[in-house]
């Protein structure tokens, strides 16, 4: 009996090790961890996500992502032949964005977003005072490593700018309920996890790895 394969991408900025927690049976899935790629000059969101779906190369595989990565599973699988598709502290459509995105949107202020900032996090690391600021910027440097401006520009209009308003049926959602990205009183039809923040793919992993295979065969 052949594996299912699983693909699992990052959301904004993060790298494919925020999955290192996620243990799936190894007797039936296969794991395939995707990662941000460059985005071209002008490229659509809908022309990345074409890009994309060519590094998916099983048939009937299980596409999951993260926030940001969760709306680029949902216009990759417009190019696939998917088992589920899955987004995790993610949203399904445009309709579900929190107000102050809403608002970006409208005023265009997300254009004025200091993202080359993020480039200097280990500066910022250097002059960081207390134990717990210094942890949560060590995991900052572990797993937010897709910092170029260009990319950031990119991807925070994208996800602001989503055009999505219908929603595509076959989704499977997961969100926390502490969730203060993305909050679940904006969101519709999920499997709301207790106490599961923005992060929960690496606080709730014990939760993951419990429910994801079911989620999966069912």
């Amino acid at each position: 009996m052949s594996k299912i394969p699983v693909y699992f991408m990052p959301g904004l900025a993060a790298n494919s090790l925020i999955f290192e927690r996620i243990k799936l049976p190894e007797s039936i899935f296969e794991i395939h961890l995707l990662d941000w790629e460059t985005p071209k000059n002008r490229e659509t969101l809908l022309e990345y996500a074409k890009r994309m779906a060519k590094l998916v190369t099983h048939q009937k595989a299980v596409l999951i992502g993260v926030s940001f990565g969760g709306v680029l599973v949902q216009e990759m699988a417009r190019f696939l032949d998917l088992r589920k598709l899955i987004i995790i502290s993610s949203i399904k459509s445009n309709l579900e964005l929190p107000l102050p995105m809403k608002i970006a949107k409208t005023t265009r202020a997300y254009k004025l977003m200091p993202t080359g900032f993020f480039q200097n996090i280990n500066l910022l690391a250097k002059f960081s005072f207390g134990n717990i600021l210094k942890q949560r910027i060590k995991l900052y440097q572990k797993y937010l490593s897709v910092l170029e401006k260009n990319y950031l520009d990119w991807a925070i209009e994208q996800m602001v700018l989503w055009d999505r308003v219908e929603v595509d049926k076959k989704v499977i959602h997961i969100h926390g309920d502490a969730d203060a990205i993305f909050p679940i009183k904006n969101i519709r039809n999920c499997i709301a996890v207790k106490g599961g923040t923005h992060i929960m793919i690496l606080s709730k992993f014990k939760w993951f790895n419990e429910n994801l295979p079911k989620i999966i065969l069912e």
